[in-house]
């Protein structure tokens, strides 16, 4: 008899959290036995998400026992509250939120003005991104604790563009400016989200530290093996709904050439189901709706400098793509189960 993981989501009726039913109904070792939303009881998901309706699935005001995993789309501060209960129960924790990213607890209140209420557990959370922490997220397998902290949408692009260089050590300053789709703001009604505000327009924020600035500095130090850099990092609202475009400007701590840079992209990604590194600059609407992140290096001859281009798209590899290759590894599943769906184009 096939596999059956019983999961649970929390926030399933976020923009993340539907993204979690899409492709977990989708998934051959997976039943989703529980959809958890905000004041929402007995609820057919389709009121939330009216594509997902004939999935069937209905959202409730609690969840069951004897579930495997349980998959967190919260804001920042409401999972570090609720992780410890599930734990408890023995349940593996897939925190799509950020509230188990950081390893040290005084990051928290710089980054996302709380205070961590469970300083003991960062320890123990393995960073989701399989391409950098597999071995990590193979060994929860054995672990009595099970905490997945899934990176960031932006971290995830900025990340997965410039670690085979920090992993060279040549990295030795660094500008990154990226540009996201409105559905990354989530779902709750802004005002400054409102049609009228974002079409036709483009829009710097974050100005000064935006939160995925401790994430990037955390994991590119991490490869680099020494601290990194301070990152410049500049994020833009534009009017599309889905997709991240991330460029990172990069002056190497030595000279390079455009055929050392080649050989170190496809070194670093040989074999990574879900990374593709392109000969041409790549666009959002190249990885609309899979868990592909595809990456373009190019050196300027001219200035010396070296460029990186990276896409995804922000719901599925810089969320809940991302979290399900994350569970599939620690589960010892198919990493590509649940995620096999090619890119929708026009």
């Amino acid at each position: 008899m096939a596999r059956s993981l019983k999961v649970g989501i929390i926030g399933a009726t976020g923009y993340g959290g539907g993204e979690l039913v899409r492709l977990l109904s989708r998934h051959p070792a997976v039943t989703i036995a529980a959809l958890q939303g905000r004041d929402r009881d007995n609820e057919p998901i389709g009121r939330s998400h009216p594509h997902l309706g004939a999935t069937g699935h209905v959202v409730a005001a609690a969840l069951p026992d004897g579930l495997d995993a349980v998959f967190l789309g919260l804001p920042h501060g409401a999972a570090a509250a609720i992780v410890p209960d599930l734990l408890a129960k023995g349940v593996t924790v897939v925190d799509l939120g950020p509230d188990f990213r950081l390893r040290a607890a005084v990051d928290y209140p710089r980054w996302y003005r709380f205070e961590h209420p469970r300083p003991d557990l960062l320890a123990a959370a393995v960073y989701g991104l399989p391409e950098l922490h597999r071995a990590e997220l193979v060994a929860l397998r054995d672990a009595s604790i099970r905490i997945i902290a899934s990176p960031g949408c932006y971290a995830t692009a900025a990340i997965l563009s410039l670690a085979p260089l920090a992993r060279a050590g040549l990295i030795g300053d660094l500008v990154v400016d990226s540009k996201s789709g409105v559905s990354g703001a989530g779902r709750d009604p802004k005002a400054d989200l409102q049609f009228g505000e974002v079409n036709e327009s483009v829009k710097a924020y974050g100005i000064g530290g935006h939160r995925h600035v401790a994430e990037i500095e955390q994991e590119l130090g991490a490869v680099a093996g020494s601290a990194m850099p301070p990152v410049d990092f500049l994020p833009h609202l534009i009017p599309m709904t889905r997709g991240i475009l991330s460029a990172a400007h990069v002056r190497p701590s030595r000279p390079v050439t455009q055929v050392e840079l080649d050989d170190l992209y496809a070194t670093a990604y040989a074999g990574e189901r879900f990374v593709e590194v392109v000969a041409d600059p790549p666009a959002t609407k190249h990885v609309t709706g899979s868990n592909t992140f595809r990456v373009h290096v190019s050196l300027d001859d001219r200035t010396g400098r070296v460029l990186v281009i990276g896409v995804l798209d922000n719901l599925v590899k810089g969320a809940a793509g991302q979290a399900i290759q994350a569970f599939n590894v620690a589960f010892d599943l198919p990493e590509a189960g649940g995620l096999e769906q090619l890119p929708l184009a026009p």
